[in-house]
């Protein structure tokens, strides 16, 4: 059996990522595919955590941009990744998996409340966990919690799923000259203001020297390799 190269790791999901080819909420097809590939690299026994985001229900900063008030729309953001996070568990579970959902706020009949001790002891014992809202604080973003929670578990790597194969120079969805970059220093990141991740989440990453790699979900297995070691997407490093 392939050997993986972590222990363990933070896998961060966009609420996009969940809506297949949907406009909207979460795609039935799409989520049992998420889940079949995060039970590939559960099989390795690697301890697997997970952020989910919730922009395909709710984003709070485009709320915000049409007048609303920025911690409500914040707010609801984050109940939003409650659902993802739910929908997620149920759709882990049937396919065996133990599965606990930790939430920044307070929902004790949804979901246990974020104890990183208590995190740490689920993926112990074999359980993937889920993080859900956030940070529980408004305009911070998912992206800033994968970091923030990979922290405080003491994952060895994060992984960012999008559905490019990494990070280019541009949007290759507008430039179609737009070079891929294989590897790159957070700081290069920050000094170019390369759309990644929020540069809060960036900072955070750089200043606690997280490893991190971007790469396409919608490509069957690349979770698996990445685990075991392969280069895959974009490696983002000090």
């Amino acid at each position: 059996m392939t050997r993986p190269k972590f222990n363990r790791i933070l896998l961060k999901l966009s609420g996009e990522a969940l809506m297949g080819d949907q406009g909207f909420g979460i795609s039935p097809d799409m989520i049992k595919y998420v889940a079949e590939e995060i039970r590939s690299v559960f099989d390795l026994g690697v301890q697997i955590a997970i952020v989910v985001g919730g922009g395909n229900i709710f984003r709070g900063v485009s709320a915000a941009s049409y007048g609303m008030d920025r911690v409500s729309a914040d707010r609801m953001g984050m109940l939003a990744t409650v659902i993802n996070s739910l929908a997620l568990q149920d759709a882990l579970e049937s396919k065996g998996i133990q599965t606990r959902v930790q939430t920044a706020i307070s929902m004790h009949e949804v979901a246990e409340p974020f104890i990183s001790r208590r995190a740490i002891r689920h993926l112990e014992k074999g359980r993937v966990v889920i993080f859900a809202a956030g940070t529980g604080n408004p305009y911070f973003t998912t992206d800033t919690a994968a970091v923030l929670r990979s922290q405080e578990i003491q994952a060895e790597i994060l992984l960012k799923a999008t559905k490019v194969d990494g990070l280019y120079d541009a949007d290759p969805a507008i430039q179609k000259n737009a070079k891929f970059i294989g590897k790159i220093r957070y700081m290069e990141i920050l000094e170019k203001q390369l759309h990644v991740m929020d540069m809060t989440a960036i900072s955070l990453a750089m200043d606690n020297d997280l490893p991190l790699v971007v790469f396409n979900l919608t490509s069957k297995g690349n979770i698996r390799k990445i685990v075991c070691g392969e280069v895959v997407g974009t490696q983002i490093r000090n």
